[in-house]
């Protein structure tokens, strides 16, 4: 027969959530272990921070509860809700030691970076061994003292993980910049490539030009030079038979000769 079958409804309720809670933070821990990356372990762990301040609200509450309780129910109940209790808690410290052996994990794994805390000897198994010589209030101090700890542990790995995305962030906008500025550079040296090999043509072509020019004007200068030879030739020696016959260029006597005919 289960021992919660002679309470109320709300504490039997109370104690499934809590156990699921429990069975969670068992199965986090377990893959908490096979995870090597720090941030990923720091976001687990600040996962399972919020399951053990759920587990010990719902504690608390189930401690309420047993006490607004206790008037109603038989002494071996009450004694069974308080051994009940005190497992609990003696459970949840148990994780609660063994989260912030994980966070000092990551404290001295980013020792360079900020100060951490020193761990007491033997955290998780010493705890765990004390816990059964402390009254519930005590339990409750130390189960909560840890908590704390470990909270500004899982703090400042948070800072140190946000800090790590800043800087990121702020290397791949640079990144992103220096390869705009590197394709705007790629960009103008293309057009340069261009605008010189456009050049290269048209000097060429204004080199051609210039060659027919030169030979088109060697020619024109050729020809005015013989034609000024055969009239010096002409002035000179009047009678050449070898120019006679060039029109406009025979001697004055034979064109009165002709004039004379007609």
């Amino acid at each position: 027969m289960d021992p919660l079958s002679a309470v109320s409804v709300e504490l039997a309720e109370l104690d499934g959530r809590i156990t699921d809670i429990f069975r969670a933070l068992s199965n986090g821990f377990q893959k908490l272990e096979k995870i090597k990356d720090s941030s990923r372990q720091s976001r687990q762990l600040e996962e399972l921070t919020d399951k053990m301040r759920e587990c010990k609200r719902l504690i608390k509450e189930f401690d309420r509860e047993a006490k607004e309780e206790e008037s109603r129910n038989t002494a071996d109940t009450n004694r069974m809700l308080s051994e009940k209790k005190q497992s609990m808690i003696k459970e949840l410290n148990s994780y609660v030691a063994l989260k912030k052996q994980y966070a000092g994990n990551l404290e001295n794994k980013r020792a360079d970076l900020f100060d951490g805390p020193g761990d007491e000897e033997g955290p998780g198994e010493q705890n765990v061994l004390l816990a059964s010589s402390m009254t519930n209030q005590q339990l409750m101090d130390t189960g909560n003292r840890m908590m704390d700890d470990t909270d500004q542990a899982i703090e400042r790995s948070k800072k140190v993980v946000q800090d790590t995305i800043n800087v990121g962030a702020e290397t791949a906008a640079a990144l992103k910049a220096q390869t705009e500025q590197m394709s705007r550079i790629v960009n103008e040296l293309d057009s340069i490539h261009f605008s010189i090999k456009k050049a290269s043509q048209l000097v060429k072509e204004i080199g051609r030009q210039v060659a027919t020019d030169r030979c088109i004007m060697a020619l024109l200068f050729l020809i005015v030079i013989g034609v000024i030879a055969i009239i010096i030739v002409k002035i000179v020696n009047p009678h050449n038979k070898d120019i006679r016959d060039i029109p406009g260029l025979g001697p004055p006597a034979a064109r009165r000769l002709l004039w004379d005919q007609k």
